[in-house]
Parts: structure tokens; C-alpha cells; sequence
């Protein structure tokens, strides 16, 4: 089994080959490794990400068959669902990192601020159900001077949708709160920068395990 700590630097090291441009090409092509994976799968990192078409959790981490279980939502939000989703690999596959991976810019968090500041009466109530997990995270911001810059809004509101998405999954599934007691689990937030392709680990991870 890889240890959270292990699996977060094979993560950071994955990003600092893609930012590169010196992606390994092999893994993610490798005819033996699909064969290998129609037997079964171990994947070191499940990876809590939005479904913009921008941010592939598997090419963002340098990645390939095998390596992350991934699950997207529009705003990686957290509904029962995703719990249950990563409650299923967490225990079947073992795996003992979770990364919720938000991005900069990001439609769902800019579609909440909008419908927040000038609301819609024509909005499906499927997607509303998507601002209304959004929402704790940017009413509050909407009360500071920042609703006078939007992209600032919008950036300290993708950080904070992040983090309570994290704490939905540290708090709101007893199994993952087990695991992490008991066996090492660790959920952690993360920003993935379209600007740059550089991903900023920023939430709940230990002081000792920052990148230099």
C-alpha cells in the first residue's frame, strides 16, 4: 500500500514533469500495462476534480492507466454520490490520498457568484442544485469589499469551494473519518493554475510535506 505522504510526492512530481513539457510518454501508452490492468487495479491517489475539459486529472499528475481513481463533477462539488465514490476506492483499492481539485477560473464558481448577485428564474433545478453546493462558499465573500473585483471574487471563491469540499469528505462520511484515524488517510485541496499547468497543494496537508 502507498502511504499519502508517497502518493502526494508522486503527484507533485508528475505536475513538475507536465509543467516541463517532459511528460512520460510510455506509462500512458503501454499495451503490457493495460493487459496487466484487465486483471485488477491499484491506483495510488483518488483525485476529487471539476469536469472542465481544461484540467485532466491523468495528464495535469502525468499519469497513466492504473494510476488515479477520478471522479468529476462541474465545481467538484461534494454530494452523496462522490462520498460514496471515493469511500469505494478508499477501501476496496486501498488508496489513501484523496485531492480535490479545483482550477483556476472556474465556470461552475463564476456561474454561482453571477446567479447570487443578479438571480435567474429560467435555471434548471439540476443545475441550481450545482450553484446551491457552491453557494456556502462565495455568500460570505459577497459581504467583503471583494464583490467590487470579480476576478479577485472569483479566485478567493474557487480556494474556498476547495476547501468545503474538503471538509465535506473529512466530515461527512464516517468511513473516510475511520480511515483517516486509523489508517492514514489523507484528504487534501489543491489549484490547478490554466495559466501556468502548476498545481498548488494548500489544504490539509502537513506543515513537513510542503514542497520547497
Amino acid at each position: 500500500m502507498i502511504s499519502a505522504l508517497e502518493a502526494l510526492g508522486r503527484l507533485r512530481a508528475g505536475n513538475r514533469r507536465f509543467v516541463a513539457g517532459e511528460q512520460r510518454r510510455e506509462p500512458l501508452l503501454s499495451h503490457a500495462r493495460r493487459a496487466e490492468l484487465a486483471q485488477g487495479q491499484r491506483p495510488f491517489a483518488i483525485v476529487l476534480g471539476c469536469s472542465d475539459s481544461r484540467v485532466p486529472a491523468e495528464l495535469v499528475f502525468d499519469q497513466g492507466f492504473g494510476d488515479l481513481f477520478v471522479i468529476r463533477v462541474a465545481g467538484n462539488i461534494v454530494s452523496p454520490s462522490q462520498i460514496g465514490s471515493v469511500e469505494f476506492a478508499a477501501e476496496r483499492y486501498l488508496t489513501r490520498l484523496v485531492v480535490v481539485l479545483g482550477h483556476s477560473q472556474c465556470g461552475a464558481v463564476l456561474a454561482t457568484v453571477e446567479e447570487l448577485q443578479r438571480p435567474t428564474a429560467s435555471q434548471s433545478r439540476n443545475l441550481r442544485s450545482i450553484v446551491d453546493r457552491v453557494r456556502p462558499s462565495v455568500e460570505g465573500l459577497l459581504r467583503t469589499e471583494l464583490r467590487h473585483d470579480m476576478e479577485a471574487l472569483v479566485r478567493h471563491a474557487v480556494r474556498a469551494n476547495v476547501g468545503v469540499s474538503v471538509s465535506h469528505l473529512r466530515h461527512g462520511s464516517e468511513i473516510l473519518e475511520q480511515l483517516t484515524e486509523d489508517e492514514g488517510l489523507m484528504v487534501v485541496g489543491a489549484e490547478y493554475s490554466l495559466a501556468t499547468g502548476v498545481v498548488e497543494f494548500f489544504n490539509g496537508v502537513p506543515a513537513d510535506a510542503h514542497a520547497p
